[in-house]
């Protein structure tokens, strides 16, 4: 467990049937092509896990100025979506490896321009699929145009 356990739920597979799906990301400001790939996600199985940076993480890897919203505000948002099951946080790439692992996902969802590039945890997947990044739509792009960014 993380420093973050406090929002882990619902680690049993309760019914037989249950197909668990991972998609993780920063989530730093929602819009629509994340409604899609969490929608796109949970239509591969019945439980939708999504792994999302720490606060430290996304500093780390998206600049000082990131993230605009906490992880707290993030992961109460994630929540709210109606595709969406659990929200795991994770402070680094051992960590997020280490809940892939514990999940042990029957599909990981991922977008496709990691097609051809090592994707952490992917071993611990049973399938993985790619879902394409919707035209137009992206964080940084957005927070760019708002001069949010530098």
């Amino acid at each position: 467990m993380t420093k973050h356990s406090k929002y882990y739920y619902d680690f049993t597979r309760n019914m037989p049937y249950e197909k668990i799906v991972w998609t993780n990301g920063c989530f730093d400001i929602l819009h629509m092509g994340h409604i899609e790939l969490f929608k796109y996600a949970k239509q591969q199985g019945t439980k939708l896990y999504v792994g999302i940076d720490s606060d430290e993480k996304v500093k780390q890897d998206k600049g000082q100025n990131r993230p605009f919203n906490t992880l707290s505000d993030r992961i109460n948002l994630l929540l709210a979506i109606k595709y969406i099951d659990t929200v795991v946080p994770f402070d680094s790439t051992e960590e997020l490896e280490t809940s892939i692992k514990n999940i042990s996902p029957d599909v990981m969802v991922i977008g496709g321009d990691w097609k051809g590039k090592v994707v952490v945890g992917e071993q611990y997947a049973k399938e993985l699929k790619f879902f394409d990044r919707i035209p137009g739509y992206s964080t940084t792009k957005i927070l760019e145009q708002k001069s949010y960014v530098s």
